[in-house]
């Protein structure tokens, strides 16, 4: 028998505004928005809860966390750890991709692909890209068409581009990856994404353009870190502009006075809402070099940074849905993923937060995971 759960008087952000709302979920999926709802005549168990006027968005869909760990640009001493599921939960996030960073020799996405299964296995939503930031890409198969077509888990491949630690491949070889990734999503029924660390040498975006105008379109393209610098931010913003996305790092290193400063620059810039994504980068590194481009210090990217930042664009005049949007919807539209709204016959993946936009309750695939800021389902390591 499915189990019924009844969110009465809630705030829902869809993410557009519905305003005050009860909320049926029915296993894991949403069954029913309405005003007002009676469930005393359904004959079967329902838990009822009451929101008391909680403000409720979609789950965080954050699509660049280093789930395996990251770094290692200091040595082996300087790798950062695998990412625990009660971290991801108490961060807001109930749909996460799995990326590789710097090192993919120590580094496997054999290893990210358990992670991912792992995580599916303890109640979250996860997918994953292959490859890290070198060329010739790292993959689980033998080719990237095969780990898109017959991995289900995978929807695109991370690259690094204009930065020091990649491999500068050609625009060649970049269009002969993203040939690729389009013709294995194509095959396995995916959108197909090329997810692309964006370092801060110069010309960043030229190679993307040029692929644009050879015909690939603005939508298998994933831009990351764009607020690194200004230049990049400022080709990123005329990328989104031309039919692109720019995704805005909640966690890693900013031109800005934070991120939240760089997605206002975005808007007054012309950029639509819908275009900006953003992304924590959660429990990467994030290095510090000096002139010489030796590295001073490191540290790790906070995995709830997406949350604060949440907090701040509302509490800067943001609206809330527009907002949520960038880390929601938004995102599940980039990556071409069934997630990201609260509707019906939606995944029944949501978070209620409080007056102070703490997170209250978190709700993935239908199970309320923390409750009354209390975790009720607990992952195999916590912390």
């Amino acid at each position: 028998m499915t189990h019924l759960t009844l969110i009465k008087n809630a705030k829902v952000y869809a993410p557009a505004p519905l305003g005050i709302k009860d909320v049926l979920v029915a296993g894991n999926k949403i069954v029913a928005i309405e005003d007002k709802m009676n469930v005393s005549g359904l004959g079967t168990a329902v838990t009822i809860l009451d929101a008391n006027g909680k403000i409720m968005i979609p789950g965080i869909i954050d699509q660049h966390v280093h789930l395996t760990g990251g770094g290692g640009e200091g040595g082996f001493s300087s790798r950062t750890p695998s990412i625990t599921f009660s971290k991801l939960i108490k961060a807001g996030i109930t749909s996460v991709v799995g990326v590789m960073g710097t090192d993919g020799s120590t580094r496997s996405p054999q290893d990210l692909f358990a992670k991912v299964m792992g995580l599916r296995a303890e109640g979250l939503s996860a997918w994953m890209h292959t490859g890290s930031y070198q060329v010739p890409t790292v993959t689980l198969t033998n080719t990237i068409r095969d780990d898109l077509v017959f991995l289900e888990p995978v929807l695109g491949v991370k690259i690094a581009i204009a930065d020091h630690r990649g491999s500068f491949p050609s625009t060649d070889e970049l269009l002969r990856i993203t040939s690729d990734v389009r013709m294995g999503a194509m095959l396995a029924g995916k959108k197909g994404v090329l997810h692309m660390h964006m370092g801060g040498l110069p010309d960043p975006f030229k190679q993307i353009n040029e692929l644009v105008e050879r015909g690939i379109p603005h939508s298998n393209f994933s831009p990351t870190h764009v607020a690194r610098t200004i230049p990049l931010f400022e080709e990123a913003a005329s990328f989104a502009k031309a039919g692109g996305v720019m995704d805005i790092t909640s966690g890693g290193s900013c031109a800005f006075s934070d991120p939240g400063e760089a997605v206002f620059a975005a808007l007054e810039s012309g950029v639509p809402t819908e275009r900006i994504t953003i992304s924590s980068d959660g429990n990467g590194s994030l290095p510090k070099f000096n002139e010489a481009g030796e590295m001073v210090t490191i540290t790790a990217a906070a995995v709830d940074s997406n949350i604060h930042l949440l907090r701040t664009l509302i509490d800067r005049g943001l609206d809330i849905g527009q907002a949520s949007a960038m880390m929601s919807e938004n995102v599940a539209k980039s990556l071409g993923i069934n997630k990201g709204e609260i509707a019906l016959n939606a995944d029944a993946d949501f978070l209620l937060l409080d007056d102070n936009l703490d997170i209250d309750s978190v709700f993935s695939m239908g199970v309320a995971i923390l409750l009354d800021k209390e975790q009720r389902v607990m992952g195999n390591f916590e912390e």
